[in-house]
């Protein structure tokens, strides 16, 4: 996991630590061979993002204690799937992403420009996440 890099060439940085985010619920989003769903987008959760979700059959709002799953509000800091933001994008509701805590194995999908122009405010951001 120290090896992994960001889209920008650096080090991967955190996306969640509270709720606790990643496949592995360590609070990173990075690749997993055993990940299908590719949880490597750092994304900031919107309202119409979580609502596009549940409407694809994807509910990140009601908590699920089974599944270590919290449930998520607007504000959150979330590894979504490669796939569903991609096909939010299309759709005209990705949620911003955290540049500095989306794995670089996206640039394989989407481009640096495209995720640029979803780029959401890290500084501020990288403080919430770190408490």
């Amino acid at each position: 996991m120290e090896s992994e890099r960001n889209v920008l060439g650096g080090e991967l940085a955190p996306c969640s630590m509270d709720p606790k985010t990643g496949f592995m619920r360590d609070g990173y989003c990075y690749p997993l061979q055993r990940d299908p769903g590719r949880h490597e987008i750092c994304a900031v959760m919107t309202a119409e993002f979580l609502e596009y979700s549940k409407a694809q059959g994807n509910d990140l709002v009601t908590p699920r204690p089974d599944l270590n799953f919290p449930g998520l509000d607007p504000g959150d800091h979330w590894c979504v799937c490669v796939p569903r933001w991609i096909e939010a994008h299309e759709a005209g509701r990705a949620p911003p992403v955290n540049l500095d805590a989306t794995s670089e194995d996206v640039l394989e999908d989407v481009s640096l420009e495209t995720l640029q122009e979803y780029a959401a405010d890290t500084e501020s951001e990288a403080d919430a996440t770190s408490e």
